[in-house]
């Protein structure tokens, strides 16, 4: 652990997720609340009446309101190396932080599906022998997931032979 210059414990440098996962999932909720509002819309239109085609913007006000809470959401994720483990942080409402031990590592893996390499994006798996502390951290760059995957495998070795 980093010490201060009186003995105390340095915060943790603390690094947020880039923007490609927030433009992603902010296409996603475009385009599914666009196809929900036409779904919505012209049957309703074409059956009931023009009036009732207004529903369909019920769900034009989702895309406002998940626009924002995506973005809360994106902003609450972050993570930070410290000397002996990993730490994970998310959450708006319910605040969640994991601490995954180096030396509890026992795979290290980067996952990248159809849409996020779209979007130039990995995500960071960690499995631990312990299926309740496993952890992701979704959204990063391919260069950074390698890098943070490398890394993470090299102090599990380094700290699982001590064991």
């Amino acid at each position: 652990m980093e010490t201060g210059t009186q003995g105390e414990t340095a915060p943790p440098e603390w690094v947020g997720l880039p923007g490609g996962l927030l433009s992603m999932r902010r296409l996603l909720l475009v385009i599914w609340t666009l196809l929900l509002t036409v779904a919505t819309s012209v049957p309703l239109g074409l059956l009931v009446g023009p009036g009732w085609a207004l529903l369909g913007a019920f769900w034009l006000g989702m895309l406002a309101w998940g626009w924002v809470m995506l973005g809360r959401n994106w902003r609450s994720w972050r993570y930070a190396e410290r000397a002996d483990d990993l730490l994970i942080s998310r959450g708006v409402l319910w605040r969640e932080q994991t601490v995954v031990p180096y030396g509890r590592m026992q795979l290290v893996e980067v996952t990248s599906g159809p849409l996020e390499r779209r979007f130039g994006l990995s995500s960071v798996q960690l499995h631990t022998a312990a299926a309740a502390t496993d952890a992701k951290i979704p959204g990063l760059v391919p260069a950074e997931a390698e890098r943070l995957r490398d890394r993470l495998t090299e102090l599990g070795e380094a700290r699982s032979a001590g064991l």
